[in-house]
């Protein structure tokens, strides 16, 4: 079955009010639903725009802003929900900084269904800047979701740089992996790129990245942005000759969209120039 994904470049605002929030969020939803998405990318930490609903105390500060966004989670889940409904789409919303009971934080990806289901995978692997300075902890479980299209993964950021968590998924039968991204750096922003082609490449599957994008200088979490989201596939015979369905302008504001089939990676695995998905094991005869 095929399904149009749109993944997004996604502006940081000051946004002051939660309504803005909401008007801001449902147009771009709007602008996917209009060019006929079933699935729907933004990128790690968007959320983070919320903070400026608070004072500059608060959004001026990495602890204060994580607390106080705490009082938002429930009207966050419920807008992306109502969204997810409304417009008949799955909406991967990025990622939100979500409290636990241990009163630490995880960096949490939730996925909206169109049937009203909420799941969500947590990030895994931190960065120094999450490990050092905002003392966030990595999650504990690997997931992969049901839907109508077939089985979908997400690996978070920095995530997608580490071969072995997506391999897992694509084992237990995940043919798209959704890449929710945050970077400041163009370094950054390659190391996740090239990170989501090598496992596009070595699993014979797709992977979508979406990335926050420009300039926001009140936010002391995300100030400054580069990125571009994409579509990467199998490179391979019915595939682009260089893995890139699609590809958005480097930090230009817009929704990447191209359509996919995630049965086709099946095709590929038996069919294919190659067996990268299958000569996987063949690795443990040279290394054990």
């Amino acid at each position: 079955m095929k399904v149009k994904i749109a993944t997004a470049q996604y502006d940081i605002s000051f946004l002051k009010l939660w309504h803005n929030y909401q008007r801001k969020i449902e147009s771009w939803v709007i602008e996917a639903a209009k060019r006929d998405a079933g699935i729907l990318l933004f990128p790690e930490y968007a959320s983070m725009e919320l903070a400026s609903l608070f004072s500059k105390e608060i959004y001026s500060s990495l602890s204060q802003q994580l607390a106080a966004m705490q009082s938002l989670l429930d009207d966050y889940t419920d807008l992306f929900r109502t969204l997810a409904q409304k417009y008949s789409c799955y909406i991967q919303a990025g990622t939100f900084p979500v409290k636990i009971d241990s009163g630490f934080y995880r960096n949490r990806a939730f996925l909206f269904m169109p049937d009203g289901r909420v799941d969500y995978q947590d990030k895994l692997m931190m960065t120094r800047f999450e490990n050092e300075q905002w003392l966030i902890q990595s999650g504990k479980e690997l997931k992969c979701f049901d839907t109508e299209y077939g089985k979908i993964a997400i690996n978070i950021c920095y995530d997608s740089e580490f071969p072995l968590l997506a391999r897992k998924q694509v084992e237990a039968g995940a043919n798209l992996i959704l890449v929710p991204s945050c970077t400041d750096t163009l370094a950054g922003y390659h190391r996740v790129k090239i990170g989501c082609q090598a496992r596009a490449l070595e699993n014979q599957c797709y992977v979508v990245q979406s990335s926050i994008v420009g300039i926001a200088p009140w936010s002391e979490a995300v100030d400054v942005n580069i990125g571009a989201a994409a579509i990467y596939t199998p490179v391979d015979r019915g595939f682009p000759a260089n893995g890139i369905l699609a590809i958005g302008e480097l930090n230009a504001v817009q929704w990447v969209i191209a359509e996919i089939s995630l049965s086709d990676c099946e095709i590929v695995r038996e069919q294919g120039q190659v067996f990268n998905y299958t000569d996987w094991a063949l690795q443990n005869t040279y290394v054990n």
